[in-house]
């Protein structure tokens, strides 16, 4: 049963007189505080695939519109995140054993999942420390932020990223990617895609809380018989490895990770230059020793 915020009867006309004070705590129950972890539970058993999420986040942040036309691929045509899209919905058709049409349902969404994806927001993210300008920041909620009037189109962040999020607008040359509506959070409000989310699919408010609430839908649903379904992205879990600590914007899933095009163990690629460093000395030293083992040689043949 939905509850209704008690401060919600101080605004009950249909005309406002202005924004309402830490709306966020009538819309998804908490109030934004600076210096608390803020982040999505995105739950893909309730997505319907509408896509009210990418409208939403398109028209706040003023993006413009992706490919209209079909690609031939899914449903969905947007087909990826990107510079101008912040916000993917896939449309991911379960196909039966030998390529066939699936005939059999599943407990849950019939033959199709759904799923709304973003950026990360990762606990310890690689694009952040990719970044030589500083131009990606983490912020006060605990989310990450690219100011583009800093970033100068190296695009190391772009490899960086595990999760193929950030892009590099052909328009501007700069990267772009979701904010968590970062000017939304400072005013109060949830973000627009959470906000306009019409299942709660997307779930917005602070991480503890989130991962609570993740693990009780967890539950809920292995006892109706969807025992698939696990968390990717919580701490010590799928998608929260290689040193990733955790995801800001973590998912409940009902099948492998790779089939809603996620990786199955995401790293930082910062667990990777110590070793690489290593070999790349290692082969110095013994090509250094290769040659003076050959001039050495070439030294007694000479006399």
């Amino acid at each position: 049963m939905t509850t209704v915020h008690p401060r919600a009867l101080d605004y009950a006309d249909s005309k406002l007189e202005g924004p309402i004070p830490d709306e966020s705590e009538l819309t998804a129950g908490t109030r934004i505080e600076p210096g608390k972890s803020y982040g999505f539970f995105t739950d893909t058993t309730l997505c319907i695939g509408c896509k009210a999420c990418e409208v939403a986040c398109k028209e706040w942040n003023a993006l413009p519109a992706d490919n209209l036309g079909l690609t031939g691929m899914s449903y969905d045509n947007t087909g990826g995140l990107g510079a101008n899209t912040w916000r993917h919905v896939a449309f991911i058709e379960k196909i039966s054993e030998g390529g066939e049409r699936a005939t059999e349902m599943a407990p849950f969404q019939s033959n199709w999942l759904m799923m709304s994806d973003v950026c990360k927001h990762c606990g310890n993210a690689p694009c952040l420390e990719a970044c030589p300008t500083g131009a990606i920041f983490r912020t006060e909620f605990d989310t990450v932020v690219v100011q583009q009037d800093i970033c100068n189109g190296c695009g190391y962040c772009v490899p960086a990223c595990p999760f193929s999020v950030v892009e590099l607008s052909l328009v501007d040359g700069k990267a772009h990617k979701c904010t968590l509506c970062y000017d939304r959070m400072k005013g109060g409000l949830e973000p627009a895609c959470a906000k306009a989310c019409p299942t709660d699919s997307i779930q917005f408010g602070e991480l503890s809380d989130l991962h609570e609430r993740a693990e009780r839908r967890v539950d809920q649903l292995h006892a109706q018989g969807a025992t698939n379904a696990y968390l990717y992205g919580t701490p010590d879990g799928p998608g929260a490895t290689g040193g990733l600590e955790r995801l800001h914007a973590f998912f409940l899933l009902t099948d492998a990770p790779e089939v809603y095009n996620l990786p199955e163990a995401p790293s930082r690629p910062a667990n990777r230059v110590a070793p690489s460093l290593a070999s790349g000395l290692a082969t110095i030293a013994g090509l250094g020793l290769a040659a003076a083992a050959l001039l050495a040689l070439s030294g007694r043949n000479g006399r």
